[in-house]
């Protein structure tokens, strides 16, 4: 007799099955505000050190998982690593955020590798595996990678900007340039997502952090059109991978989004309309999310009643439970333990 592999519940969300109850992570969740966490970060150094480090990049992917037993680990590590391999200077300021050489000139963006060196991330796959021989087979890998529009918003600015105008003018003003930046970022983000597909990766996500700050038409251009193709070509050689989709703030232009892409589950922001999800996106893929940061901070009855409103809005089809974005660091322990032990006592 052979043995069965172990069902993964957020795989079969994602192959079209509902759960009962619906599997359960949360984005950012191997973070500063888990104190093991901060203790392997002290003794890393940079952020960097620990993305690059296998041994520690594999302690914090674990860590969530150990203490709150979540359906899946997402492999830690960084959206800028492309840059990083692309042999763009990438530097991480405390209390500032990531540092680049800014690529906001046509003449800068001439300069930009159009092959990255993979070898500067075989840390990431050498963390992939030892995650995945660690892991219960239960619980679901994830890899990931940036959306060129989000990517090439750091990239042009150097920095991350609060409405991210640098990359926004780039586009406008030298849309030749600016497109060498994302077809760049696209042809190595499919080669990057394969070799964690490689390493043990079971499904992935393409966080696109600044979708909604596009237009419609740029939206297309320069969110939906990109994310399309890294689908295309991973699946060009993985013809059955599962991913996910984050275009944050999309809003409206979420069920354009899905068609286009072809992603099989969409992660939504807590400010998305709840009947307009269910009957435009989830009636045609699973939806992720989209608990409000916020509350899980604030704990107590509104935390309850914010958790029982996402599940009351998504769970009867397929879903699965997240936050709308990724869980701040100031965030009691005692809290997350209050959402979980609610979700899981769902029973739709």
């Amino acid at each position: 007799m052979t043995q069965s592999a172990p069902r993964k519940p957020f795989l079969d969300v994602l192959a079209g099955q509902r759960q009962a109850v619906p599997p359960l992570w949360m984005m950012r969740q191997a973070g500063r505000y888990l104190p093991e966490y901060r203790e392997v970060r002290a003794q890393a150094g940079g952020f960097l050190d620990l993305c690059f480090n296998p041994d520690f990049a594999t302690e914090v992917t674990l860590q969530p998982i150990r203490r709150f037993g979540f359906d899946a680990a997402i492999i830690f590590s960084d959206i800028l690593v492309i840059p990083y391999a692309l042999r763009r200077s990438v530097r991480f300021e405390v209390g500032e955020g990531p540092r680049l050489d800014p690529l906001d000139t046509p003449e800068k963006v001439e300069t930009l590798s159009p092959e990255a060196d993979f070898t500067k991330l075989e840390p990431v796959f050498e963390a992939l595996r030892r995650v995945r021989a660690q892991l219960d087979p239960k619980i679901t890998l994830i890899g990931f990678c940036g959306a060129p529009w989000t990517v090439a918003t750091y990239m042009v600015a150097g920095k991350g900007t609060p409405d991210q105008a640098p990359a926004r003018m780039m586009a406008y003003r030298h849309p030749e340039a600016f497109a060498k930046i994302i077809d760049t970022i696209v042809e190595n983000s499919i080669t990057y997502l394969l070799h964690q597909l490689k390493a043990g990766a079971d499904v992935l996500q393409i966080f696109d952090t600044w979708a909604g700050i596009l237009p419609a038409a740029e939206f297309q251009r320069w969110s939906v059109e990109p994310t399309k193709r890294i689908i295309a070509g991973v699946r060009a050689k993985v013809p059955n991978v599962k991913i996910i989709g984050f275009p944050r703030g999309a809003g409206a232009l979420l069920p354009s989004y899905v068609g286009a892409t072809g992603v099989d589950a969409v992660s939504i922001d807590w400010a998305a309309e709840p009947s307009f999800v269910r009957e435009r996106v989830q009636s045609h893929v699973a939806v992720q999310g989209n608990l409000d940061p916020l509350v899980l901070i604030a704990g107590g009855a509104a935390l309850d009643r914010a958790v029982d409103d996402v599940l009351a809005n998504y769970a009867s089809g397929r879903f699965i439970f997240n936050l709308g974005h990724g869980i701040q660091p100031e965030t009691p322990i005692a809290h997350v333990e209050q959402m979980v032990k609610r979700v899981r006592a769902y029973r739709g």
